[in-house]
């Protein structure tokens, strides 16, 4: 009997915990609910790209761009509203890092799109090297702005993902007509060839490049804020 009490108790606890959780959502403005929707679509994401169908990769699709929607609005909704929260800006880059990083990882445990781990690797380790900076810059009281070059690496991080999903859909869609690799196209007419050649070759090239954007805007951000570091002492 001791046992059971034990359990109820645990049971009761945790549903008092959900009920907090939930009554906290509900006291959030829109702006930050969307945040916290774009975190919890990160999950979901994840689980249907691994779903090597067609099906599963169209919804995989759907999922990032509403999320990446979410990230459209809520700074929008937060500034015409006069709603910005210290929750909002710690936690809106945050789910854009972890949204993104997400589409970067799976892709790499993907072998059909040939995408090595460095690259990923390099994209995250700027991601969140910059997010220290601006914790740093934060407790000494100053405010990182997003720059230009931020910006631009943001959107062409999303449109490399976008396209890569749907490079990954046309995969699919290929695979479901019975042709159980795409370089089996080589072995057809030339335009089959070209159609094989750019659903092999353009993730690997397109990431490359997003690689580059990434690190270079980085760089920038460093530079320009280097005075943060001289007050670290």
């Amino acid at each position: 009997m001791i046992w059971k009490e034990f359990v109820l108790k645990k049971i009761a606890s945790i549903s008092d915990l959900i009920k907090k959780v939930f009554s906290r959502i509900k006291m959030m403005n829109l702006a930050n609910k969307l945040t916290l929707t774009r975190i919890v679509l990160v999950p979901l994401f994840m689980m249907y790209m691994f779903y090597d169908n067609f099906y599963t990769r169209v919804i995989a699709l759907v999922v990032f761009i509403v999320a990446a929607l979410t990230d459209l609005f809520d700074g929008r909704i937060a500034r015409r509203y006069n709603c910005v929260s210290n929750f909002g800006k710690f936690m809106d880059p945050l789910a854009d890092k972890l949204l993104v990083s997400a589409a970067f990882i799976s892709f790499v445990g993907l072998e059909e799109l040939q995408i090595p781990a460095w690259m990923v690797v390099c994209v995250i380790s700027r991601e969140f090297s910059i997010t220290g900076l601006r914790t740093l810059a934060a407790v000494q009281g100053k405010i990182i702005d997003a720059s230009k070059s931020g910006k631009f690496k943001t959107t062409f991080q999303i449109t490399t993902i976008i396209v890569v999903l749907l490079i990954l859909i046309v995969n699919a869609w290929i695979n479901e007509l019975g042709s159980t690799k795409v370089v089996l196209f080589y072995s057809g007419s030339l335009s089959k060839y070209y159609l094989g050649l750019c659903l092999k070759k353009i993730p690997y090239y397109l990431m490359f490049v997003t690689t580059c954007i990434t690190l270079f805007s980085g760089v920038i951000y460093v530079i320009k804020n280097k005075e943060i570091f001289k007050d670290t002492n």
